[in-house]
């Protein structure tokens, strides 16, 4: 692929609006007032996970299947982590073109369903996206099938630049814009059409630490497996994309596993948005302050995605809370006769506590002949409230244990 400049042209950008106006919508832009207070400036958030497929990704295959495909009823194929692939089986099916999707074996399983639920043919086509890409393209060989690019095509790219465009009609004191980077193909569009409007506007992109390939660090397939940003979890720029962030993008930071944790809380909680690992980089940049809000005017956060497998948010709130000191998991021991565990929650109740999940533990070895190990995640006030709690369990005659969440430690 040639990697001359791609040139994004205003009127080009224009054009693609209203292709992408066919399909997708014009998401909102709220006001994130508890995120300025915080980082010390205004700060909105543009809710791009409130898209149709929830994510940016229909801008750039309406754009593509609007003006690329040569041979329509040949149909289309793409290699994607899921929300790709999820976006262009909704836009194919709208267009009644095939469409064939191949994901890592990897792959969240809300978003393999979803691409199946919009009627694709799916196929686990490796451990990585590389992998994906070279059956696609095999596919695309042998049944004449148009392939989209995730990120590094010319109108994949135009399509999310209209994201660009939208943000400088909502927020006329638009000052910032803070947006992911994976492949580059949202950043390097939204960058290049601001730049062109208004070459003022400061361009600060962020990766996932663990896979940070313009930071130079490029993350092995187990990484990717298990980083909370999937959606961003790419190797290597595209060959198209780079050259648009080395121009247009002022700034490039990485954040933490936490602090996209954190930012996934903090934006259900504050302003009750559900928002996946690689959409909520933008607001964990912010919050940890590897990225400072504009001085006057409006900093914007992009919330590029939303498609996050519950059993993730729910594992990541449960960890939040036992951070922040609002729940506490114990391990104890109970006499093993009827009554005993009734006693047990008769004194964390009456201490305030309370009880979120109980286990028996009744396997040889965890116990004495006449006890059995309990296991329980209790809800608390606070780190006061707990210490208050646990010492109450003591006065009772309860021998407790502190677990972490993955901590087997008995107690005794």
């Amino acid at each position: 692929m040639s990697t001359a400049p791609l040139e994004l042209r205003p009127d080009a950008i224009l054009k693609a609006a209203g292709e992408v106006s066919a399909l997708a919508w014009r998401t909102p832009v709220f006001e994130a007032a508890w995120l300025g207070e915080a980082v010390g400036g205004s700060v909105s958030l543009k809710a791009e996970s409130l898209q149709r497929t929830g994510s940016f990704k229909l801008r750039g295959v309406s754009v593509k299947l609007a003006e690329g495909l040569e041979r329509p009823e040949a149909g289309v194929v793409a290699a994607s982590a899921g929300n790709h692939g999820h976006a262009l089986a909704y836009a194919a099916a709208a267009q009644g073109v095939r469409c064939r999707v191949f994901i890592p074996t990897t792959a969240s399983i809300s978003k393999a369903q979803a691409i199946e639920a919009n009627g694709a043919s799916l196929e686990f086509g490796g451990e990585g996206i590389e992998q994906c890409m070279e059956q696609a393209r095999a596919y695309a060989a042998d049944h004449g099938a148009t392939i989209v690019h995730p990120f590094d095509d010319p109108l994949v790219i135009l399509g999310q630049a209209t994201l660009g465009l939208e943000l400088s009609e909502q927020v006329p004191e638009l000052a910032k814009v803070v947006l992911p980077i994976g492949g580059g193909g949202l950043a390097g569009g939204v960058a290049a059409a601001l730049k062109q409007l208004r070459p003022e506007i400061q361009i600060a992109g962020v990766q996932a630490e663990v896979c940070a390939p313009v930071a130079g660090e490029e993350a092995s397939i187990e990484e990717i497996r298990f980083a909370l940003a999937d959606g961003i979890a790419i190797k290597r720029p595209g060959a198209l994309t780079a050259p648009l962030r080395e121009r247009h993008v002022d700034e490039v930071c990485t954040v933490s596993e936490d602090a996209i944790a954190e930012a996934m809380v903090e934006l259900l909680q504050r302003s009750k948005l559900v928002v996946e690992g690689a959409g909520a980089v933008s607001v964990a940049a912010l919050r940890s302050g590897a990225i400072a809000p504009a001085e006057t005017g409006e900093t914007v956060a992009v919330l590029s995605g939303g498609n996050v497998d519950l059993s993730r948010l729910s594992a990541i709130a449960r960890l939040h809370e036992a951070v922040a000191d609002r729940s506490v998991q114990i391990a104890t021991r109970v006499p093993d006769r009827p009554g005993g565990l009734a006693a047990l929650l008769s004194t964390i109740a009456a201490a305030g506590g309370n009880v979120i999940d109980v286990q028996h533990i009744r396997d040889i070895g965890t116990r004495g002949f006449h006890e059995t190990r309990i296991e329980m995640l209790l809800e608390v006030r606070g780190a006061g409230h707990r210490e208050a709690l646990l010492a109450e369990l003591a006065d009772a005659g309860y021998e407790a244990a502190v677990l972490a969440p993955s901590d087997d430690v008995q107690p005794g």
